[in-house]
């Protein structure tokens, strides 16, 4: 084994070790809860947006639903005349 290779495993261990030290650092923390909150917004939002389509939804059905029937009223009363 060379020396050259030798010494990139030591930085490469070196880095490595760091990173990790860096990763799991309060200011890390920090970037990873402020990270979180901010998606757990981004899903209440979405979770709101959802429930106003679904409401929509439901109205457009309901009242699709209500032509339908007065359209069959109407067929029906101009078969029986």
């Amino acid at each position: 084994m060379s020396w050259k290779k030798i010494g990139i495993f030591a930085l490469g261990t070196l880095f490595g070790l760091e990173g990790i030290r860096l990763l799991s650092s309060k200011d890390a923390k920090k970037v990873y809860t402020h990270c979180t909150a901010g998606v757990l917004r981004a899903k209440d939002s979405v979770l709101d947006q959802v429930a106003v389509l679904q409401e929509n939804c439901s109205d457009i059905y309901a009242e699709a639903k209500e032509i339908n029937e007065e359209r069959a009223a109407r067929e029906g009363a101009e078969d029986g005349e």
